[in-house]
């Protein structure tokens, strides 16, 4: 009996304890993908609409930053719940934390919503790796179901991330509620996912209660592991610096501590495996092994560069560009973020029996194969979108036009994403094992921080700042005609309108008493605003199409070489495998 079958009682077959931890992710996942969904939508809306009305590069880099950490505070998380605290005490402290950050969000100053950002940061990196190792423990060695126990709990996360966004996105978008209440929600569905955490947790009987820490001792290594981890950030600290001075980066504000500290993930990764190849003691063979992991490693971050534009520049094409009238009411912009995890409960069942089918012929693609599909489908899928943003530049395109997209990454994703962390674990120099997955998670939060700053060449701010100041001066025309007075511009009015839109305008028109002359020339200059941004936007999305599908095809060129570098490698595990692809965060 595996440590997880407490008392006789199971879950379709499986440990008991495994239900808890399925509800403790999807109500986990839940909150973070609700929020996610919100994220970018709320930094840019405008004051008047219940956000912060930040550019678009101010909120792409806040975006980058958040994702990116979360990665990074899994790497301590981790090594917070093995050396010091086990992996239950992790799990239920990290959705603490969550929900508090949630709900300090909620409380609507900048001041909270930063640090609310930060909480779900740090409770993330407690919980995700965490709740993870606890479902491996659940199971013996050698037993038959764990493959297909990770299967059910990664149902759940999917389960989670597509009721998030339709439910948290629902009450933010209302007019009835706000911005808050979406935040706030996000916060309730962690809660109920600690309430039966500990109302539950009897059923995981001893899993994850004691660190790790001794085992971790009698390897021994843990010192030089710490040492070279201090060289290398100072290494990259002082690489930093050195750009700073030199004027590459600036330091001074979010949009270039989000550039540096793309510099800084760049430094480390380029010391960390130039001392493995000169100082790590490889013999012939793992030096071609680790080749391939670097050769994989700028792919995963390509390909999460891109992806992870479904929360920001996408979002904000199906805000602006997209048709989302159903009758007489709007589809929320939020809900379309919920179409990537729906089709990963519909695809991965396929996907998982199609690589079974095809090993079984011995047909499976390589790793490097099935990273080079990844890559193509991504810019496929972006290749429909930059083929929609020249269409939007008339009339705002279909909705089907973002379901064809999704559709098309989410089949990159279960081409890519599984074969991740089971071909690193196969590839590395024993000795560098936990190392090397540390660095692959260094690359999926370098990709994260990337699609941050991606998404910053796009320009919609003055798209919201122009729907605002009409809606601004509107109200002051009706307001004139219900006190009876013919409308007029005022100097007061002209301050409650964008400055960047106002000094665009005659000087005349600006500092005169005609207010429908004055709203006429706001219109003539958000027009021409707004062409500028659809102008560019076809070309920003074909840059990423020929990126991607480029890199694609030299995967397919050489995968085969590359695959044969990986001697003794074992076919690439189904997506039921321990690094599943909807586990994107």
């Amino acid at each position: 009996m595996s440590q997880g079958d407490v008392a006789g009682k199971t879950f379709f077959g499986h440990p008991r304890g495994l239900a808890t931890l399925f509800f403790t992710e999807m109500w986990e996942r839940f909150s973070y993908y609700g929020m996610r969904a919100l994220l970018v939508l709320f930094m840019t809306a405008s004051v008047e609409k219940g956000g912060f009305g930040f550019e678009d590069g101010l909120a792409g880099s806040i975006y980058g930053l958040y994702t990116a950490g979360v990665y990074f505070a899994a790497l301590l998380g981790g090594w917070i719940a093995d050396r010091l605290i086990g992996q239950r005490k992790s799990v239920f402290y990290g959705g603490v934390i969550i929900a508090a950050g949630h709900f300090t969000m909620a409380i609507g100053t900048e001041a909270s919503f930063y640090l609310g950002l930060v909480f779900i940061v740090i409770g993330t990196g407690l919980l995700k790796p965490n709740v993870s190792t606890i479902v491996g423990d659940l199971y013996e060695q050698g037993d038959a179901r764990r493959d297909a126990g990770f299967s059910i709990f990664y149902m759940g996360i999917n389960v989670g991330a597509a009721l998030g966004p339709l439910a948290c996105g629902y009450f933010a978008e209302s007019e009835s509620w706000g911005w808050h209440y979406g935040f706030g929600l996000a916060g309730v569905g962690m809660v109920l996912g600690l309430i039966q955490y500990k109302l539950t947790e009897r059923h995981l009987g001893d899993c994850g209660v004691t660190p790790k820490s001794q085992e971790a001792s009698e390897e021994g290594g843990g010192k030089t592991n710490t040492t070279l981890a201090l060289i290398l950030v100072g290494l990259a600290i002082a690489y930093v610096v050195i750009l700073q001075l030199a004027g590459v980066v600036s330091l001074g504000s979010v949009e270039g501590f989000a550039n540096a500290t793309k510099h800084i993930i760049l430094a480390l990764t380029v010391a960390y495996f130039a001392f493995l190849f000169t100082a790590g003691g490889l013999n012939r063979g793992e030096i071609k092994r680790v080749i391939l992991i670097l050769v994989l490693f700028f792919g995963s971050v390509l390909f999460w560069s891109g992806f992870e534009q479904a929360g920001s520049s996408l979002n904000l094409f199906t805000k602006y560009f997209t048709d989302r009238s159903f009758g007489d009411q709007d589809i929320p912009v939020s809900w379309f973020q919920s179409i990537n995890p729906i089709f990963i409960i519909l695809l991965a069942p396929f996907f998982g029996a199609m690589w079974i089918h095809l090993a079984r012929k011995n047909l499976e693609p390589s790793s490097p194969l099935k990273f080079a599909f990844g890559l193509i489908f991504l810019g496929l899928g972006f290749a429909v979108v930059a083929w929609a943003a020249k269409l939007a530049a008339d009339e705002q395109v279909g909705p089907m036009w973002l379901v064809l997209t999704y559709l098309l990454h989410t089949t990159g994703e279960l081409c890519l994403s599984p074969v991740g962390l089971s071909t690193i674990t196969k590839l590395s120099p024993k000795r560098y094992v936990g190392q090397m997955m540390g660095i692959w998670f260094v690359g999926t939060a370098l990709g994260n921080l990337m699609a941050g700053l991606l998404a910053t060449d796009f320009d919609f701010s003055a798209i919201e700042k122009a729907e605002t100041a009409q809606t601004t001066i509107t109200a002051s025309i009706e307001a004139d005609k219900e006190a009876g007075k013919a409308p007029t511009l005022t100097p007061e009015l002209v301050k409650k309108v964008d400055e960047k839109l106002v000094s665009q305008i005659d000087p005349a028109v600006r500092d005169g008493t005609d207010i429908v002359a004055f709203q006429t020339a706001i219109e003539t200059v958000a027009k021409k605003e707004k062409d500028a941004a659809i102008e560019e936007m076809p070309g920003i999305f074909w840059s990423v199409v020929y990126t991607t599908i480029g890199a694609g095809l030299i995967l397919l060129v050489v995968g085969g070489p590359l695959g044969k570098l990986a001697q003794g490698l074992d076919k690439s595990q189904p997506p039921s495998d321990s690094d599943p692809p909807e586990d994107k965060s």
